[in-house]
């Protein structure tokens, strides 16, 4: 399960570029395996790191001072049908990915894995991208349970998440852990209720 999704604040890796998609952000050749353990080894990894597998010195996630940053800064139209890529980009340490228009798949994924997509209206896109230019080291507060973003100048701009899924994060949990809490009120319920189907009928053709 992934940690309560607290107020929290970092600096920022930008990457600005538009419509990064499924193999730019996860190759393909990441995604044999189900575990999610080395995925952020894979993230960006035909940008990241060169025929030989050595780090590319010029990609944004290569500079050392990147370590420890948690809030991508991501172009127009960001995102990856592969559920793949939600979970390297938690794996990376990314809690939250602001842009400004996010594909829907890669939004649900997001939010089902932990990961904070925050679609921001083009003005606020465009005044963190030059604050992030003028000063790389700029910091925005993230806070889901506002609904805000704090940008560097001190702005608080809201965005929306879906409620449930929003609950979900601010609880550290998901679908199946949301169910299973709910565990005793359920069996109380099949107590009270009785069965639907008649399970002492024969079965079909007997």
């Amino acid at each position: 399960m992934p940690e309560p999704l607290r107020p929290f604040t970092s600096r920022l890796i930008p990457l600005l570029a538009d419509n990064l998609d499924t193999d730019q952000i996860i190759p393909a050749r990441y995604l044999k395996g189900t575990s999610k353990d080395g995925l952020g080894e894979g993230l960006f990894a035909d940008w990241r790191y060169d025929g030989d597998g050595n780090p590319r010195e010029g990609f944004v996630l290569n500079r050392p001072e990147m370590a420890g940053r948690s809030v991508l800064l991501a172009g127009a139209n960001f995102g990856s049908a592969r559920e793949h890529a939600a979970w390297a980009l938690r794996a990376f340490g990314v809690k939250a990915v602001l842009a400004p228009l996010f594909a829907d798949i890669f939004r649900n994924n997001a939010l089902k894995n932990g990961l904070l997509p925050v679609e921001l209206p083009a003005d606020a896109h465009a005044e963190l991208a030059a604050a992030v230019e003028a000063d790389p080291d700029a910091e925005v507060t993230v806070d889901l349970a506002a609904e805000a973003v704090t940008l560097p100048g001190g702005r608080a701009v809201a965005f929306r998440v879906d409620p449930f899924a929003r609950q979900m994060l601010l609880d550290g949990t998901d679908e199946l852990g949301y169910l299973l809490s709910h565990g005793a009120a359920v069996a109380a319920y099949e107590d009270a209720n009785p069965a639907r189907v008649d399970t002492t009928a024969p079965a079909w053709g007997g």
